[in-house]
């Protein structure tokens, strides 16, 4: 996210714009050849149908397992397209999806705005120089994988201890909570030193709150899914996947509007006005968590 736009920069003013499309596809094209040279299979119940059908082509006899689904290949599709809408419909789903596709929203946003921020005065920055500016939120994401993201396991494995050897799916929450303040905080920082136009490095120092806040803020939400659909959690992913991606496809579409009429100081708070409002879901997950999970039940027919 911080490493595409400085590439970018560089590839806008050495080449062309046209450039970053041949280079994303050679890339690309690498990654799928490699993956499907490599990458092997892991899925349980696939691997076990394979040997299923194996047993039964050396024996001549049936041979099933615990979970085999025996369904006609149409009726698993109609089922896997719709089982993540219906968790997406979850209570957990649905607000931690919108808590992750506002900090989507908010983060393309800013970032599609860099350009138009600091190319102007004072700033007068090239391309290349806008380029390195994303690299404080980079070393903001680094540092919290670094940092934060390991305690995740550490405070579920702790609170685990406490609860008498029981785990619960809310033990992955706390450390969300550390963002939820990072993240409105920054953004009101970042909004009022880009308005008055302070020193470059002031707003760029926001960006790296933002992204240690924003890393920490999104691996806790993938592990409370994980934890809390165990069978389904990636139907729970992708559910949440495919809200948040268009919502950061979308919003910055608007936003060049709204930081023209309302400037950029009050037209970033919007965002952290909204972060600040939906900051205590965690909080209240953590706490309501397993009386919505059992209030709530999953019924995929």
């Amino acid at each position: 996210m911080a490493a595409g736009p400085l590439f970018g920069g560089i590839i806008v003013s050495r080449l062309n714009w046209r450039w970053i499309y041949w280079i994303l596809a050679i890339v690309c094209a690498f990654n799928t050849t490699i993956g499907y040279l490599f990458l092997r299979e892991t899925y349980a119940p696939v691997l076990l149908n394979k040997k299923a059908e194996r047993l039964e082509k050396d024996t001549g006899r049936k041979h099933t397992f615990e979970g085999k689904d025996d369904r006609p290949l149409g009726v698993k599709l109609r089922q896997s397209m719709k089982r993540p809408y219906v968790i997406f419909l979850q209570p957990i789903v649905l607000v931690m999806s919108a808590y992750q596709a506002l900090i989507f929203g908010t983060t393309y946003s800013i970032f599609t705005n860099m350009q138009r921020i600091f190319s102007a005065m004072p700033y007068f920055f090239d391309s290349e120089q806008i380029g390195l500016l994303y690299l404080g939120a980079g070393a903001g994401f680094l540092l919290s994988v670094w940092f934060l993201v390991p305690k995740i396991d550490t405070i579920y494995n702790k609170l685990t201890e406490k609860n008498g050897g029981k785990s619960m799916p809310e033990y992955r929450l706390p450390l969300a909570n550390i963002g939820g303040i990072l993240i409105p905080v920054s953004l009101f920082w970042f909004a009022w030193t880009v308005e008055y136009r302070l020193h470059w490095a002031v707003p760029i120092a926001a960006t790296f709150v933002y992204g240690f806040g924003q890393v920490v803020v999104f691996n806790t939400v993938q592990n409370y899914y994980i934890d809390s659909f165990s069978k389904y959690a990636a139907s729970a992913i992708a559910g949440g996947s495919v809200f948040r991606s268009l919502c950061g496809g979308v919003v910055p579409l608007f936003a060049p509007t709204m930081f023209e009429k309302l400037g950029y100081g009050w037209g970033v708070s919007i965002f952290g006005f909204m972060a600040i409002a939906i900051a205590p879901a965690p909080l209240l997950f953590y706490y309501y968590g397993p009386k919505l999970r059992e209030r709530f039940p999953i019924n995929i027919s």
